[in-house]
């Protein structure tokens, strides 16, 4: 069957180890059902268990997740065994899952790539994740699918793939039945009949679209999965939506940030970043606006006065910690960070954005976890600190890291130290423990995948030569 003759949605899960630092997800488990796109209903399905490559992935941990022991999977077949039947299920068809474009399709090419051969690719995707919360709210409290299902009366999730892709299934009838019924009725009457959070959030949503044009968000397309896949359009027109969040994530410039307005001279450092001794913590705000003009779906942005506070220059700051990548991004490239120490003025500064930024998350309907921009550190006295990204920069099928990174001479002088493309080696190699950097910041709220924050994401980082005396 060709492609494009393939009409049937492919719902599928896969369950994985958890790794520990340094190792990659290894999968345990995969099923799939394929559904009529005209009826909703399952034509036919496969799931089987996977024997990874090295049986001591599995931890305590791993089976706590899933329930999946080594003694299950150790006559199991590998990966490389199924791939000829994983790759016929999935290639040319509409591919569905929750969460599946953050982890499962992740997982898929990786697991692909580990045997040398080319992935499946979609000719559309349903992430019912990014679907629903746009859709649904969080009138079921979080958007998990164990949540959901309670929600629904569905009964407990498994964690297991084929368990889990008829109850993704389930909560997507589930909830399509809620909001067609919903849709004939008046706004306000709706608002009584969800949670004060749900409609909070509809109340912005609603106040957004009547400042804008009337844009249908089933417009959006999501992100391409996999290097040469082209998105096509959906057949039966469900909404697809683009998350422009990435929690734990490929991190991107946002391009749909209005420009800041011009400061005096005093308060600004070059290159449009201010610097803290300009910031009055009275003047920062966080509110929310619409991801581009028209726009239902909202994000979070923060300001100092009536000015975007998006940029921030921080001088002199210590490097605790120095590159970590324990996780891959989209493109298969490690997310880099690092952990520096923070002075008090900035320490204060990053404490009251987090601080009206969470009051704004939890008002506006969110259920996330809050994760503070400022972390403690128990055990070094005095010296609270912050992870620093290292954003990815995506351009055609071509990734590479996007911070440049530059060397200050103890005359003042500075000469850039990063090609156009550093490998993360290289970064690794500059940005050690005890090092000295001015940062160049970007602060970058998300909410996504029930976590939510403040991320600092380096833009420009300048070294500062040690001197010997």
């Amino acid at each position: 069957m060709l492609p494009e003759e393939r009409s049937e949605i492919a719902f599928f899960d896969v369950e994985t180890t958890v790794p520990k630092r340094g190792e990659r997800f290894a999968i345990l488990e995969f099923g799939s059902i394929l559904v009529c796109p005209k009826k909703l209903t399952e034509l036919r399905s496969y799931t089987t268990l996977v024997q990874p490559a090295d049986l001591s992935l599995i931890s305590s941990l791993s089976v706590r997740c899933n329930g999946i022991k080594r003694d299950d999977v150790v006559l199991a077949p590998l990966f490389s065994e199924i791939a000829d039947t994983v790759y016929d299920i999935l290639h040319g068809r509409i591919w569905a899952g929750h969460n599946i474009l953050r982890f499962d399709c992740a997982r898929i090419r990786e697991a692909f790539a580990e045997i040398g051969r080319q992935p499946p690719e979609p000719k559309g995707a349903i992430d019912s994740l990014a679907l629903l919360t746009q859709k649904f709210g969080r009138r079921a409290g979080n958007m998990k699918m164990a949540t959901l299902a309670t929600y629904f009366g569905l009964g407990k999730q498994t964690h297991r793939s084929l368990d889990d892709v008829r109850m993704n299934l389930e909560v997507v009838k589930y909830c399509a039945t809620v909001l067609f019924l919903e849709s004939s009725l008046p706004d306000g009457l709706v608002d009584n009949l969800v949670s004060p959070e749900t409609t909070s959030s509809r109340r912005h949503l609603r106040a957004s679209s009547s400042r804008g044009s009337n844009t249908d968000i089933s417009s959006l397309r999501l992100p391409s999965i996999g290097e040469n896949s082209v998105a096509q359009p959906d057949p039966f027109n469900m909404s697809l939506l683009r998350n422009e969040v990435d929690s734990g994530n490929n991190l991107q410039s946002d391009t749909l940030m209005e420009e800041e307005e011009n400061q005096p001279s005093d308060t600004v450092v070059s290159e449009g970043f201010l610097a803290p001794d300009a910031i009055s913590l009275t003047n920062i705000k966080a509110v929310l606006v619409p991801f581009y003009h028209g726009s239902q779906i909202m994000k979070l942005k923060l300001l100092h006065g009536n000015s975007p506070l998006q940029h921030l220059y921080c001088s002199c700051l210590k490097i605790r910690f120095g590159i970590n990548g324990k996780y891959l991004d989209n493109a298969g490239r490690r997310r880099l960070n690092f952990v520096v120490d923070l002075y008090p003025s900035l320490c204060s500064i990053l404490e009251a954005c987090d601080s009206k930024a969470q009051k704004l998350s939890v008002d506006s309907g969110s259920g996330s976890d809050w994760n503070p921009v400022v972390s403690p550190m128990k055990g070094f006295v005095n010296y609270p600190n912050a992870r620093i990204h290292i954003p990815t920069e995506i351009n055609g099928d071509a990734a590479r890291y996007a911070t440049e990174v530059h060397q200050r001479e103890s005359s003042g002088a500075t000469q850039k130290l990063t090609i156009s493309n550093p490998s993360g080696e290289e970064l690794e190699s500059l940005l050690k423990p005890g090092s000295v950097v001015d940062a160049f910041l970007s602060l970058e709220p998300y909410d996504y995948q029930q976590k939510a924050g403040i991320r600092l994401v380096a833009k420009k980082l300048v070294i500062h030569s040690v001197t010997h005396t």
